[in-house]
């Protein structure tokens, strides 16, 4: 898999599974966690989510111009790591969160996850740029040899940044079945089994604000987990600290991946080449007109890449509602009594790892057969899959009549049973949300390595991480729709999104396939 690669690739993978595993628990416990931790409703947790991820991203771009200006890409990764270490370790310490202590410990909650913030946007965008500057060394080595092996070359950046993408999932797979497990087990040791529904009754229980319909609720599963309906304030509390306290455990999960992940990249850094490094060539060698059209190519080049950007805001919007409105779905209208919301995270993953040696497959076959697809064009019928996603629930939705989620929470417990979907719809949801992702996660990275200016490719994968940012800020409009309005128009409004952005991708893909 690895022959026809730069050296190096691999290591630089491995480098970013820690990453993604401390990701990939945050995107499926943080917004549950949240709820169940402060007592928050969805939109609040939603929002402070979104704007966790908001500010991963958008401090990518500041963690690529510190890089690009020093020039000393692997202290800046390698800080980043520890940073990000930093925040996890505040994360797991466990502390029982009451109305006293609330206005201290929630701040201290979004302290950690800023430290978590600043150290991803030290490392990811950067670690990302080292990759693609590989490309540049492996394709002006081929360029050497002769013009078809500099050919060649350049058809293998897409794959290569394929490869990068599904091992660096390794740990994304992994992550969403942490904290589930260790709650899990957390709970069985003080005698108590896991419930969804119970973290938001106690706290409305402990707050005072519980209705009749909600008090039978509580008082009926109370005695399913294990507890003593009798005594409901202690146990509510007591379940509360308990249910968290095995979440905070997962962090330190994500700690030991960090470390290793460090520890990879040190031993390898040797092996990665340094981006951005400028040629040894004096402006004064240049003609007025070669300067010029030098500068217009530079002007057209960064003019694709905003307008790629542009359609990957509105992907990531979508996207990550795996993370918001698809976790809250699975959790409020999903079977999830044997599995919990969190680890449908891992479907998209374990699609990754399963579904990328198919599609590179793919579009080898038709590259050998004289007709390959440009990444301008694959990432416009990425948005068409992802689009599919959503048809999908919108239409399943409509057919079962599903109201919003906030009058669906207020139905009797057997009421809610016999409407809950099997757990079948995440999957199908999930496939197509992955090939949409295969179709123009990885293949945006290679299209920004393409047209990015060779000092600044540090800066342009943070401005791609930028704008995956912008779509992250955006993504606390999905638990909104759904808790307010019938759900199917929740599914319908990122359909739309999807349609339009696929629309506006293939009117403008002649002119990109030009430009790069």
């Amino acid at each position: 898999m690895f022959k026809n690669h730069p050296k190096g690739l691999l290591q630089a993978a491995l480098s970013n599974m820690g990453e993604r595993f401390g990701y990939y628990i945050m995107n499926a416990v943080l917004a549950l966690f949240l709820c169940s931790k402060f007592g928050l409703s969805d939109g609040q947790s939603g929002f402070i989510a979104a704007m966790f991820l908001t500010a991963i991203y958008v401090l990518s771009l500041v963690g690529g111009i510190i890089a690009d200006r020093t020039q000393n890409y692997k202290a800046t990764i390698a800080w980043g790591l520890v940073i990000m270490a930093s925040g996890y370790v505040l994360l797991s310490i466990p502390v029982l969160a009451t109305p006293d202590n609330t206005s201290w410990l929630l701040p201290f909650t979004v302290f950690a996850l800023a430290l978590i913030a600043c150290g991803n946007g030290l490392f990811k965008g950067n670690l990302q740029a080292i990759v693609g500057q590989m490309y540049d060394d492996f394709e002006a080595e081929a360029a050497k040899e002769s013009p078809e092996r500099l050919k060649w070359a350049q058809g293998q950046r897409d794959a290569g940044f394929q490869i990068f993408y599904v091992f660096i999932n390794v740990g994304a797979l992994v992550a969403p079945f942490i904290a589930p497990l260790l709650r899990s087990w957390w709970l069985k040791v003080h005698g108590l089994v896991y419930n969804a529904d119970l973290p938001k009754l106690c706290h409305a229980y402990i707050s005072g604000n519980i209705s009749d319909n909600d008090m039978q609720n509580l008082t009926e599963l109370v005695a399913k987990v294990g507890g003593n309906g009798n005594e409901l304030s202690t146990f509510c509390t007591q379940y509360l600290d308990i249910f968290n306290t095995g979440i905070h455990y997962s962090f330190i999960a994500s700690v030991v991946t960090m470390l290793i992940s460090l520890v990879i990249f040190l031993f390898s850094k040797h092996l990665f080449p340094t981006p951005g490094k400028k040629e040894n060539v004096v402006s004064e060698n240049y003609t007025a007109e070669e300067k010029k059209a030098m500068a217009t190519e530079i002007k057209q080049r960064m003019y694709a890449l905003f307008a790629v950007l542009g359609i990957a805001v509105f992907f990531w919007f979508s996207f990550h509602q795996n993370g918001q409105s698809l976790s809250f779905f699975a959790r409020d209208f999903v079977q999830t009594d044997a599995i919990a919301p969190e680890i449908w995270q891992a479907v998209n993953p374990f699609f990754v790892i399963v579904l990328t040696p198919v599609i590179m497959w793919i579009f080898s076959i038709l590259t050998k057969r004289g007709n390959p697809i440009s990444t301008p064009r694959k990432i416009a019928y990425g948005m068409g899959i992802a689009g599919l996603a959503y048809l999908f629930l919108t239409l399943y939705s409509l057919t079962q009549g599903y109201p919003s989620a906030n009058d669906f929470t207020t139905l009797a417990d057997s009421a809610k049973a016999g409407l809950k979907a099997g757990p079948w719809v995440l999957i199908v949801t999930y496939f197509f949300l992955t090939v949409a992702e295969l179709f123009i996660s990885p293949l945006g990275l290679s299209f920004v390595s393409k047209v990015a200016p060779k000092n600044l490719q540090g800066l342009c994968q943070g401005l791609w991480l930028g704008a995956t940012a912008v779509g992250n800020g955006l993504l606390w409009i999905g638990p909104l729709i759904y808790n307010e309005f019938p759900i199917w128009i929740c599914w319908t409004v990122f359909l739309a999104v999807c349609l339009i952005s696929m629309g506006v991708m293939f009117s403008m893909v002649k002119w990109l396939e030009k430009v790069s």
